[in-house]
């Protein structure tokens, strides 16, 4: 027998959040209930002081509740960039540590692990964190168990990397509660192939094979995960091809098929990738990006970080803030 306590999920959002990580969880929830004949799952939309916040589309939101009256939430998530904090960090940390005590599930939903993390609610438990963050989020956390799956979940902690993802764990949840007979029939409704759960990875932007749309080669694939691994560390293509078990020669003939670009320029690319994240999404100084993807001085990072975006880092940072103020926009997130 289907059990009638309702599940109360509350959706804790800051300026700039993602719209789509909040439709992708509300929708499914919702469509359960229609199909179920039941309020199984209710939902309310909280902010720090019950104020209206404006999503990253520059949609405006009315909130429910202010999270300080929060009370009865089986489940809370966070929504945000990965800039947003609390304009009271202590009361609002302490609130979601006291929710977390008294047995509300607590999770963030893409950019919204990072005030999470921040709250000091994750030591210990493991968080899913979109690759267009991954960067930013190692130098803030570099001790946190960051992990590239869609979906990571502990007994009380959920996170999730982005809506697609989010739109899964809602199905998760409607499993759990009202049968996969449910569950299926939900993601029918909105023509959702499949329902993935832990250990699912990510989907990475990658260069594809020239013409073809086929992924990347499997020797151009070990050569980028070890480019990836430790960008503080350099390594060259000659190590590279050591590791491989390859000649240097192999690897340039192989990334030119398959990327159009050299290995060392294809290494580059990532690295500004790297620097950019950490630009946008930190406050660490420019020699510390320039450490942090492997440069001994800021001058060859504004040189490269020119060439790949136009401007130096912190023109671009300059820029960034700029919108933020004169706008008064937050930053887009995913």
């Amino acid at each position: 027998m289907l059990a009638e306590k309702r599940t109360q999920i509350g959706f804790l959002l800051f300026d700039g959040f993602p719209m789509a990580c909040l439709t992708s969880v509300i929708e499914p929830l919702r469509a359960a209930n229609e199909i179920a004949g039941q309020a199984a799952f209710s939902w309310s939309l909280v902010t720090e002081h019950g104020q209206k916040v404006r999503s990253s589309a520059s949609v405006r939101f009315e909130s429910e509740q202010k999270l300080s009256d929060c009370k009865g939430f089986d489940i809370l998530f966070l929504l945000s960039s990965p800039t947003a904090g609390f304009d009271t960090p202590g009361t609002g940390n302490g609130a979601l540590r006291s929710l977390g005590r008294h047995g509300t599930v607590l999770g963030g939903i893409s950019g919204g692990v990072f005030p999470l993390v921040r709250s000091g609610v994750m030591q210990g438990h493991p968080v899913s964190v979109h690759w267009c963050y991954e960067a930013a989020f190692e130098a803030e956390f570099p001790d946190m168990d960051a992990r590239s799956e869609v979906i990571v979940t502990t007994a009380n902690r959920y996170t999730v990397s982005g809506a697609a993802a989010g739109f899964d764990l809602a199905l998760h949840l409607i499993q759990d509660r009202l049968g996969g007979d449910v569950a299926h029939e939900v993601a029918c409704w909105f023509q959702h192939p499949m329902m993935r759960g832990a250990g699912v990875r990510q989907q990475v932007p990658e260069a594809n094979m020239q013409g073809t749309g086929e992924s990347m080669p499997p020797l151009v694939s070990r050569c980028v995960a070890l480019f990836a691994a430790d960008m503080s560390q350099p390594i060259s293509v000659a190590e590279v091809a050591r590791q491989t078990g390859v000649t240097p020669r192999q690897i340039e003939r192989a990334f030119k098929q398959a990327t159009g670009q050299s290995p060392s320029h294809y290494y580059r690319a990532m690295r500004m990738k790297a620097a950019r994240q950490m630009v946008v999404y930190t406050k660490d100084p420019i020699p510390e990006i320039a450490a942090a993807i492997g440069y001994g001085s800021v001058a060859p990072l504004v040189t490269h970080y020119r060439s790949a975006f136009g401007l130096s880092p912190s023109e671009d940072r300059r820029r960034i803030n700029r919108f933020r103020v004169e706008d008064n926009a937050p930053l887009p997130s995913v």
